[in-house]
């Protein structure tokens, strides 16, 4: 999108009301302090009025109800909801990646590829035997697209990215530098019963020394990728064994989330960064995964469950169920053993005679 938008024009698009001078050109936002004559300063919050006024904006966006006069401002954009406008506000400045239209001379696209209609391919990209790119889509430089994969429209790919042999992603998806979508699964299986089995079985007691070789379990399943995901970087998916690994319309994955083999990740979640999910565990829709939490493999965590950050989940989750720890129990249960946790020393102290 542009870079310079009127007052007026950024209100009618965000749905807001303004006031002051509407034809007011805008070339960028900023922070209060930092925003000068032609910016637009985002003070959504009284506790930015006093850097506001030390600031040179001449617009700003504030908070509903918001004096905007007092401010010195030749126009203001009133947002009752901060972080909703930052949705509009953002989008309106942000002209993504400088990609040229077109396929770029350095792109090895195979003859038996289908490029759609006004997708921009950048250097040094390349395009596998029989894949089909959606139109309008655009890969920056060194994407590359496996054979047989399927891309939808209006995807946006940043340098680096890899998708491997047929995986199919849907419309407006993007996918930020160095995401990898259709590894191969880790699978693999000893001739006889491992060590590790035994542990699961006798719960760690009297495994055996002596390990055995590991055998590949090939993957076959594939990928398939919804509409409007967000990949973010270094995330990696591995592609399923026999079935395919999914992720929902409307996920976002944060960078280096790492989805195992077979993993069913339902529709608008949120998965914050480092947060891995072993293979084949299902989660829900709407569900949100704190930053590090982790999955146990074969699991379900229902819809609308909330995993606080660092959560290590081993046993499956109800829907609706807030949890954090690890292993995980309910946020309210966690809180309570982590406050009785604090208590122990006093406690022991007292037991001792110390205190």
């Amino acid at each position: 999108m542009s870079h310079s938008i009127t007052v007026a024009d950024l209100a009618t698009r965000l749905g807001l009301r303004f006031a002051g001078d509407g034809t007011l050109p805008l070339s960028r936002a900023a922070e209060p302090a930092d925003a000068g004559p032609s910016d637009l300063a985002l003070a959504m919050n009284p506790k930015f009025g006093d850097t506001l006024r030390a600031g040179q904006a001449k617009a700003a966006v504030l908070w509903d109800g918001a004096d905007w006069t007092s401010f010195g401002l030749d126009a203001a954009i009133f947002a009752p909801r901060a972080r909703l406008a930052m949705v509009g506000v953002t989008a309106a400045f942000d002209s993504g990646p400088d990609i040229a239209p077109g396929v770029h001379p350095s792109a090895v696209i195979d003859p038996t590829a289908e490029i759609g209609d006004g997708a921009a391919i950048g250097p040094l990209c390349v395009v596998g035997a029989r894949a089909k790119i959606g139109a309008r889509v655009r890969m920056a430089a060194h994407v590359t697209i496996g054979a047989d994969a399927v891309i939808g429209e209006d995807g946006l790919f940043h340098s680096g990215v890899r998708i491997g042999k047929g995986v199919v992603i849907g419309d407006r998806v993007i996918a930020q530098p160095g995401a990898v979508v259709g590894s191969d699964g880790f699978s693999f299986v000893t001739t006889e019963k491992s060590h590790v089995e035994e542990a699961r079985e006798t719960l760690g007691a009297d495994v055996a020394a002596e390990g055995q070789a590991w055998l590949r379990i090939a993957s076959l399943g594939g990928v398939v990728i919804g509409e409007d995901v967000e990949l973010g970087a270094n995330v990696t998916i591995d592609q399923g064994t026999i079935r395919p690994t999914r992720i929902g319309d409307g996920t976002k994955l944060d960078n280096q989330v790492q989805i195992g083999h077979n993993v069913v990740v339902g529709r608008h979640c949120l998965l914050c960064g480092q947060v891995g999910v072993a293979g084949s565990t299902v989660i829900g829709d709407f569900v949100v995964m704190g930053g590090q939490a982790g999955a146990a493999d074969n699991l379900s965590i229902g819809s609308g469950a909330i995993i606080g950050a660092g959560t290590g989940v081993l046993s499956n989750v109800p829907k609706g169920r807030a949890m954090m720890g690890y292993p995980a129990v309910t946020m309210q249960t966690h809180v309570e053993m982590y406050k009785a946790l604090r208590r122990l020393p006093r406690l022991l102290g007292r037991l001792s005679g110390k205190e």
